[in-house]
C-alpha cells in the first residue's frame, strides 16, 4: 500500500555490496569515513519499496521486480538478490520500515501495533488513534509524554542516522517513516517548540476553512515541512542555517548537531539554483504546483528518486528513502490485481526511473565501485484476488508483460 497505509509487499530484501575498488566521487564529504576496506566506499542508498513483490502472485504474471529489469538486472549483475526475507509481525509499514532502518523488532522500537494505535488509561478506555508516523523524539501526551518511538529502557530507539553523522557524513531522508517531519503542526513543535514562528505559521493554515478556496493555502505546510530532511555531520556547510537535531536519550550523548528541516529548508542547500526536479525533469511539487514534498507519502519512483540523486549530487553521501507501491493506482481510483494494465504500465514507469537513476549516478561517478545500494520493502504480504481480472484468463494483459532478465 501507499504509506496512508496498507500493503502487499515485497516478499524479499535486495542488497548490493559495492566492489572494493579504489574510487572518489567529487560529490562525497572528504571528512565522510565509512570504515570500509581501504576507505573506498563512500556512499550509501537505501532504497524502500512499499508493496512491491519479488515473488510472482500468479505464476503466468512476471512478479513486480521482473517487470523491473533495470533495477533486477542491476542487482543480479553486481549483488545479491534473496527471498530470505521474513517480516516482523504485527507486519504493517509503519513497524517494518523502522525494523529495516534499526534491524529491531517493533516492540523494541515502540510500534507494536504499527501504523497507529491507542492508549488506555486505567479504567481500560481507550483514546482516539494516535498515528506512529511521526518524528523520531516525538513523544505522546496521552501517555504520560513518553517517547512514541519508545525502546525497553523507557527511552527513545537510537537513531539510524546517528552513526553516519558520527562518522562525518550528512545523511539524507526522502519519505523515508520517521526520519523527518510526518505530522503536522506537531512535528515542528517537536523541534521547533511550539511558540516558535514556524509551528504557529503551519498552525495557522492548517487550521484554515476546508474550503477549495483555502486547499492551497491548507496544503502548502506539508509541502514545505513533510517528508525530506537531512541530518547533518558536525561542521557539515549544509547546515549552517539549519535547526537543532537533539536526541535526548541517545546512548553516549548527541550534542553540537543540526538538520535540514522540509524542502523549505533543504532545497535551497541543495539545490540553489531552483526548485528540485524528478528523473523525467519535472519539478517535485504538491497538487497546486508549489514546490516540495509532492503528496501524502505517495512518492513514485521518478520522485523519490530524483530528489535523493540531488541530494547525492550535492554531496550528501547517504540517502534513505520510501517508494509507494505500483499496484495503487497513482492517476486515479483503485487498485490493481497481478497483470492488470494499470499495474503493468505503473512498472513500467517504475522500471524507467530506475535505468534514469543508475545513469545519472554513474555520470556523477558514484557506482558500485564506490557505493553500497540496499534495495528492500516493507511487510511480506501476498496479492489476494477479489473479483479482479483473473491474469492467466486468455482476455488478461500479462500476455503483454515484458520480460527481459539476465
Amino acid at each position: 500500500m501507499s504509506r496512508s497505509r496498507t500493503a502487499l509487499a515485497l516478499a524479499g530484501a535486495i542488497a548490493l555490496g559495492g566492489g572494493l575498488v579504489a574510487a572518489t566521487s567529487s560529490g562525497a564529504q572528504a571528512a565522510c569515513n565509512l570504515a570500509s576496506a581501504g576507505n573506498n566506499i563512500k556512499h550509501v542508498v537505501h532504497i524502500t519499496f512499499d508493496n512491491v513483490h519479488l515473488r510472482r502472485d500468479n505464476p503466468n504474471v512476471p512478479s513486480d521486480l521482473e517487470q523491473m529489469p533495470n533495477l533486477l538486472n542491476f542487482l543480479l549483475r553486481n549483488g545479491v538478490v534473496t527471498g530470505n526475507h521474513h517480516t516482523p509481525l504485527i507486519s504493517h509499514t509503519a513497524g517494518d520500515i523502522l525494523a529495516s532502518l534499526t534491524g529491531l523488532y517493533h516492540d523494541r522500537v515502540g510500534m507494536p501495533v504499527s501504523n497507529s494505535f491507542r492508549v488506555f488509561d486505567s479504567s481500560g478506555h481507550p483514546s482516539a488513534s494516535q498515528p506512529s508516523f511521526v518524528y523520531w523524539t516525538a513523544t505522546n501526551a496521552l501517555d504520560g509524554g513518553k517517547p512514541v518511538l519508545i525502546n525497553e529502557n523507557g527511552k527513545t530507539a537510537p537513531a539510524p542516522w546517528v552513526p553516519f553523522t558520527r562518522a562525518g557524513c550528512d545523511f539524507g531522508a526522502f519519505s523515508i517513516a520517521n526520519m523527518e517531519f510526518e505530522t503536522l503542526p506537531s512535528d515542528i513543535g517537536v523541534v521547533f517548540g511550539t511558540s516558535s514562528s514556524q509551528y504557529l505559521d503551519a498552525k495557522t493554515n492548517l487550521s484554515l476553512p476546508n474550503t477549495p478556496a483555502n486547499a492551497a493555502a491548507r496544503q502548502a505546510p506539508n509541502t514545505d515541512w513533510l517528508g525530506i530532511a537531512v541530518h547533518c555531520a558536525q561542521g557539515s556547510a549544509l547546515c549552517q542555517t539549519g535547526g537543532s537535531d537533539n536526541l535526548p536519550d541517545e546512548a553516549g550523548g548527541y550534542t553540537g548537531f543540526q538538520a535540514l528541516y522540509g524542502n523549505i529548508n533543504v532545497q535551497p542547500a541543495i539545490s540553489p539554483s531552483g526548485p528540485v526536479k524528478d528523473l523525467d525533469g519535472n519539478v517535485i511539487a504538491d497538487a497546486f504546483g508549489r514546490p516540495g514534498f509532492p503528496n501524502t507519502f505517495n512518492p513514485t519512483a521518478t520522485q523519490s528518486l530524483g530528489y535523493v540523486a540531488t541530494m547525492l549530487e550535492a554531496g550528501v553521501p547517504i540517502v534513505f528513502a520510501y517508494i509507494a507501491d505500483a499496484h495503487d493506482n497513482r492517476s486515479g481510483a483503485g487498485t490493481f490485481g497481478p497483470g492488470e494494465a494499470g499495474y503493468i504500465a505503473q512498472l513500467k514507469q517504475y522500471d524507467a526511473a530506475w535505468g534514469k537513476f543508475f545513469a545519472r549516478l554513474a555520470a556523477d561517478g558514484i557506482t558500485t565501485a564506490n557505493t553500497i545500494f540496499i534495495v528492500t520493502a516493507d511487510e511480506n504480504d501476498h496479492f489476494v484476488s477479489g473479483g479482479v481480472l483473473q491474469p492467466n484468463s486468455p482476455n488478461s494483459d500479462s500476455a503483454k508483460v515484458p520480460t527481459h532478465c539476465v
